[in-house]
């Protein structure tokens, strides 16, 4: 063999990496929102390095493992921009309330009755085998003892944004505010440079939060570099609180505080007015839409229409699965598009490809973390699910945004990849020990129900 033959040889080589996921329709969600009919997509070490035609990748890329799409759709994991991931253990104990009556005389004292640490560790596990069988590769906790939450994720493989609670009274996991933001700063500095974990702090809401307390959380935000996430104009009854307690809506009582910035995330924002709106967008501040459990708390419907066509960085969440009641973000994306339809009584109002991107892309962006997750694109952490389509519900498919959105559910997820690794292939874990992960959640059924009355 001459040696310009072995050279081109070397040259024409594919490229080893980790993983190639192909035979599958592309859903990018990149600046193009590029759909490849016949798709691919090659990462390496944790990050995608390439997404395109099958034959093209194949030509350039051997993958030391390969997943076979059999034909399905290949798109960004889902984020969950606010969820309570512990609370799958309180799944319906308290149902068909007002929102302050289901906080204030159901939820709260079943937490402090019932959250400990190995509580908040069993309900993490529950719930992380949930998101991942049905797409979620991130969420956005917000709960107590987020240190179990962050160890629970990291084993489960998920990638977690997790927000250590920071309320102004006594809470299950410390019981003074001085506590609560000692306990966060340690909890930041422990997970601070996790590849999955993003520490955060999360005082709670401005109705249970004096301005000393979130001028606390946001200087710990500030000073450590991460996110801050708040529970934000969620219902009537906080708007009435709001109003007569500080003669503004809770939007502008945040920004008065100073605490308003791009990397904070607004769960829920379902009374933003035009006004709250404009400050929001000009502070480059997140919003989490919940649909389904504002829904069941009749807390309102959000101006999803508005804050499409005004540009806000703009998630989806389930909440809780004690509001809503479970964590399937198929079922939320579907919601979202029907409910702002229905509100506005505009059939435009939320248009598939845009409630597709909420549930992806807009949830990075709602976190200020657009630039490495939310779309298959080099250089992003490969994060990326596979849904099966051989459903009879998803046939014939003519587009396949519109299939994501109105037609498919989280039970049609067949694989997922999280930092490049297959943490679910053909519908089976292979980081949780999924029947132990159930056996020790039910453990708690007759402590949690001795605790609220029920039977």
């Amino acid at each position: 063999m001459s040696l310009v033959f072995a050279l081109l040889l070397v040259v024409a080589a594919p490229k080893p990496v980790d993983l190639v996921v192909t035979n599958a329709t592309v859903v990018s969600m990149d600046a193009q929102r590029r759909v490849i009919p016949k798709g691919a997509v090659a990462v390496d070490a944790g990050r995608i390095v390439a997404v395109g035609a099958a034959p093209d990748l194949a030509a350039a890329y051997a993958g030391r493992e390969t997943l076979d799409a059999a034909g399905g759709i290949v798109l960004p994991g889902l984020i969950n921009a606010h969820t309570h991931a512990p609370m799958v253990l309180f799944r319906g104990v308290a149902d068909d309330l007002k929102l302050m009556d289901w906080l204030q005389k159901y939820i709260f004292p079943a937490e402090a009755k019932n959250v400990t640490a190995d509580f908040v560790r069993a309900g993490t596990g529950l719930a992380a085998v949930e998101m991942l069988r049905s797409g979620t590769t991130t969420f956005v906790d917000m709960y107590y003892f987020e240190d179990q939450v962050a160890e629970v994720a990291k084993a489960a493989g998920i990638r977690t944004v997790a927000g250590s609670t920071i309320i102004d009274f006594p809470a299950p996991d410390n019981k003074t505010r001085d506590d609560a933001i000692a306990y966060a700063e340690r909890f930041i500095r422990r997970w601070k440079n996790d590849p999955l974990v993003v520490p955060a702090v999360a005082p709670h809401s401005t109705y249970i939060g004096s301005p000393e307390t979130l001028r606390a959380a946001d200087a710990l935000s500030r000073r450590e570099g991460v996110p801050l996430l708040i529970h934000l104009q969620e219902s009537p009854d906080e708007q009435k609180t709001i109003r007569e307690r500080y003669a503004k809506s809770s939007t502008e009582h945040l920004r008065d505080l100073g605490l308003l910035r791009k990397g904070v995330l607004g769960a829920h924002g379902v009374w933003l007015n035009a006004s709250d709106r404009a400050i929001l967008l000009q502070h480059e501040v997140g919003v989490a839409h919940c649909p389904q459990s504002n829904m069941k708390l009749a807390s309102g419907a959000a101006p999803v229409r508005e804050m499409l066509a005004e540009g806000l960085r703009l998630g989806l969440g389930t909440d809780g699965a004690a509001s809503n009641n479970d964590l399937d973000m198929f079922e939320e994306m579907l919601t979202a598009a029907l409910l702002s339809k229905h509100a506005s009584q505009d059939p435009t109002a939320a248009p598939a490809p845009k409630v597709l991107e909420m549930a992806t892309l807009g949830g990075a962006r709602a976190l200020g973390m657009e630039d490495r997750l939310g779309s298959l694109e080099p250089g992003k952490r490969a994060d990326l699910i596979v849904v099966d389509v051989g459903a009879p519900r998803l046939h014939p498919m003519f587009d396949a945004v519109s299939h994501l959105v109105y037609a498919a559910k989280g039970a049609d997820v067949r694989h997922s990849v999280i930092e490049g690794r297959v943490v679910m292939r053909d519908r089976r874990l292979l980081t949780l020990d999924e029947p132990a992960v159930l056996a020790e959640s039910d453990r708690y059924r007759e402590q949690v129900a001795r605790s609220v009355g029920l039977k």
